[in-house]
């Protein structure tokens, strides 16, 4: 049951969909408080405007409604500063779902300091990991500020039962959602994440139903697709030579995968609460975004940067899985990840075929690459074949040391 807490004005991330609309009448009932809403477009695909008038059929007052289109922002300052690091969760997960919670947060307190709010709600269940990404990202942001979490406050055990309380409160109910849903989704302009119900078993695969933002690789077109990304300082400015914003560039790329069926993850993860879940991602244009810009770096990092990048990423990624965005060591890495990007510039050619993507070209004005150098061709000047030689020895030393002791342990 609900806290003793007393709570005046309350900002709910509001979706408009049955769940956060039982959540946003539960609030009013059960702490007697003003509800403000908050829908952000992260590109999940739906329009919004139904959220605002289902808000004021539920009594929301207009200037208390807040709805607002953060496709670029989320683009520009959360998808691209993370993949310059080329982040993925346990070697495979683009972090879809994860990097798209602390901007909501940020939004959230921003229209909490606005409206005068003493508090803050979420509609994440007490299972998963995105209660725990909202909430460090409040109190990152507002230290003091009191948070709601329905899912692990209220009596309602059972799907059942949310139908009871919103039929007893006169919230609308479509009939696609009097049934039990057959799988969980969640969305926005760099992926798709479902999980639970018919997902739940790790040995089904999944039906072909589930996905949503690609055709499947069986039947994708049996045709190349070439394109080509441009990339200045780490982040992609134009495909094919045509200048975007990024979440144009984003939307474009999720195109190009979508028809080639590109993107598809079948996960089984560790959530950072301690279950194992087992989720189906869809990422377009990120699988894509990921191979070019991996290729980019091949020839403007040097080794030893790029090495560096590689082992840091699992940090980094596990940092932002678990909700740590706005933390230090965040930021910290973050330094150090866009430093690195200062030459990351040029132009990647990629083909796409059915659910692959492959780089095959790549230039710079500022490539590290030396033809000269690589050449088996004689005629190279900087690399004398001969120094190899001493350079084995001193790296041998260790080794032959090693050896030597052995033997005389061994007495051979």
């Amino acid at each position: 049951m609900a806290t003793d807490q007393k709570i005046k004005r309350v900002v709910l991330a509001y979706s408009g969909g049955l769940d956060t609309s039982i959540i946003l009448k539960w609030l009013q009932t059960t702490y007697g408080c003003e509800v403000v809403t908050f829908t952000a477009d992260l590109g999940q695909g739906e329009e919004l405007e139904p959220a605002r008038r289902k808000a004021e059929l539920l009594g929301i007052k207009p200037e208390h409604i807040f709805v607002e289109d953060l496709r670029e922002e989320f683009t520009r300052d959360y998808v691209f500063p993370m993949f310059r690091a080329n982040a993925q969760y346990e070697g495979l997960y683009l972090l879809g779902t994860s990097i798209a919670r602390p901007l909501i947060a940020k939004k959230q307190i921003e229209i909490a300091r606005k409206v005068g709010a003493d508090a803050v709600s979420h509609g994440a269940t007490g299972k998963g990991n995105d209660q725990v990404r909202f909430e460090l990202g409040y109190y990152a942001l507002e230290p003091d500020i009191k948070v709601v979490a329905p899912w692990r406050e209220w009596d309602h055990k059972s799907r059942e039962s949310l139908l009871a309380f919103a039929e007893a409160h006169q919230i609308p109910i479509a009939k696609d959602k009097r049934g039990e849903a057959p799988f969980s989704v969640d969305a926005n302009l760099l992926h798709s994440s479902s999980e639970g119900k018919v997902l739940e078993d790790p040995w089904v695969e999944p039906p072909e139903y589930v996905h949503m933002r690609t055709i499947s690789p069986e039947e994708a077109p049996d045709v190349v697709t070439e394109i080509t990304i441009d990339f200045e300082k780490g982040d992609p400015v134009a495909i094919d030579g045509v200048k975007m914003s990024p979440a144009t560039l984003l939307t474009k790329l999720n195109e190009l995968g979508k028809a080639n069926g590109v993107g598809r993850l079948d996960l089984v993860e560790n959530r950072y609460v301690g279950m194992k879940s087992r989720g189906v991602y869809e990422t377009p244009g990120g699988a894509i975004l990921l191979q070019a810009h991996r290729g980019i770096e091949s020839i403007t990092l040097d080794r030893g940067a790029a090495h560096l990048k590689d082992e840091l990423m699992p940090k980094y990624a596990e940092i932002i899985y678990n909700g740590f965005w706005f933390s230090p060591e965040r930021e910290m890495l973050q330094a150090l990840i866009d430093k690195s990007q200062q030459y990351v510039t040029g132009r990647v050619r990629l083909k796409l075929y059915k659910g692959n993507v492959r780089v095959v070209g790549r230039q710079s004005p500022y490539s590290l690459y030396d033809q000269d150098l690589v050449t088996f061709e004689e005629g190279a000047v900087a690399y004398d074949h001969v120094d190899a030689g001493g350079f084995i020895k001193l790296n041998a030393l260790r080794l032959r040391t090693l050896a030597k002791r052995e033997r005389k342990i061994s007495g051979k």
